[in-house]
C-alpha cells in the first residue's frame, strides 16, 4: 500500500489541529524518563486538548521508550480514558515500530497519512530509518513528489526527525537526507510549513523561506545549543495549528507556563 493511499476527509475550509510528540511511554504507567512520569504528562496533554475543540490531533512519533507492546497499549488506554474525542493520527519516530501502531488503531486512532479539507491538506511523512537518525526512502520521496505535483491544495507537512541542524546533541540523529526533502517541499510551491518533533524543544527555523518548526515533547525537553545531552523538566507542551487556504497560524502551549 502506498503511504498516502488512505485519505481522511474533513467537511470544512478550516482545520484546527494539535501536534503532540515524543511521549516516551513505558509498559508501566509509573515509568519515568529522566525522572519524569511520561504517562502523567501525556494525560495532562489529553486533558488540555479535550478543551480545544479540535478537528484532529496528530501524534508526532516516539510513543515508546522501552519498546514494549504494552507501552503502545498504554497510549491507547490513556486516550480512551480522556475526554478527547477527535480523531488522532500518527507518524513514526525512531523508537517506534509501525506494526505496533497498527495494533492499537481503532475508531479514534487512525492510520490515514493524508488529511484533506476544502483547498488544504496535511501530509504525515515517514522519516524512520534503520538507525536513530532519520531517512526518507527514495520511493517515499518519489510518492511525495508525485502527489505534490498533482495536488492543487495548500499543504502542511509533518515528519518526526529534524531536517535542519539545531546546533545541539540531537544533530547526530538528524534526518540525514533532510535537504533533499526540504528542496522537494519548497520546489512544489504548495507547502505552508514543515513541522517536526524529535528534538524535545521548540525551534523556529526556515529553509528557502519555508518555515521549519519543532514541537516540544510531552515528556522531557533537551537543552538548546549544547553539544552534550542535557535534560530540562519544563513540563509537557503541545503545538496548536489553525490552517486554511488563506491562513496558517501556530503556537506552542506550555502546560506549566
Amino acid at each position: 500500500m502506498a503511504w498516502f493511499e488512505q485519505i481522511y476527509t474533513f467537511d470544512t475550509r478550516h482545520l484546527k489541529l494539535a501536534h503532540f510528540t515524543d511521549c516516551h511511554l513505558f509498559a508501566n504507567r509509573e515509568g519515568e524518563y529522566f525522572s519524569v512520569n511520561t504517562a502523567s504528562n501525556l494525560t495532562a496533554i489529553f486533558d488540555f486538548l479535550a478543551t480545544q475543540q479540535l478537528d484532529a490531533a496528530i501524534f508526532g512519533g516516539d510513543i515508546t521508550q522501552d519498546h514494549t507492546q504494552e507501552s503502545y497499549q498504554l497510549f491507547a488506554e490513556l486516550l480512551e480514558q480522556s475526554d478527547l474525542t477527535c480523531p488522532v493520527f500518527w507518524l513514526p519516530g525512531n523508537h517506534d515500530e509501525l506494526s505496533e501502531y497498527m495494533a492499537i488503531e481503532n475508531t479514534q486512532i487512525l492510520p490515514h497519512k493524508k488529511l484533506v479539507a476544502d483547498g488544504i491538506e496535511v501530509l504525515l511523512l515517514n522519516s524512520k530509518g534503520d538507525t536513530p537518525a532519520g531517512w526518507c526512502t527514495q520511493s517515499h520521496l518519489e510518492e511525495l513528489n508525485a502527489h505534490l505535483h498533482e495536488t492543487e491544495n495548500h499543504v502542511l507537512a509533518l515528519c518526526h526527525h529534524h531536517p535542519m541542524p539545531i546546533n545541539g546533541y540531537l544533530d547526530k540523529h538528524i534526518l540525514e537526507n533532510g535537504p533533499q526533502l526540504l528542496n522537494a517541499l519548497v520546489e512544489s510551491e504548495k507547502i505552508k510549513a514543515l513541522i517536526h518533533g524529535h528534538v524535545h524543544n521548540d525551534y523556529s527555523q526556515s529553509f528557502r523561506e519555508l518555515p521549519v518548526l519543532a514541537t516540544p515533547a510531552t515528556s522531557i525537553q533537551f537543552s538548546k545549543a549544547t553539544p552534550n545531552w542535557q535534560q530540562q523538566n519544563l513540563g509537557p507542551a503541545v503545538r496548536l495549528i489553525d490552517f486554511s487556504r488563506s491562513a496558517f497560524k501556530t503556537e506552542v502551549i506550555w502546560l506549566n507556563a
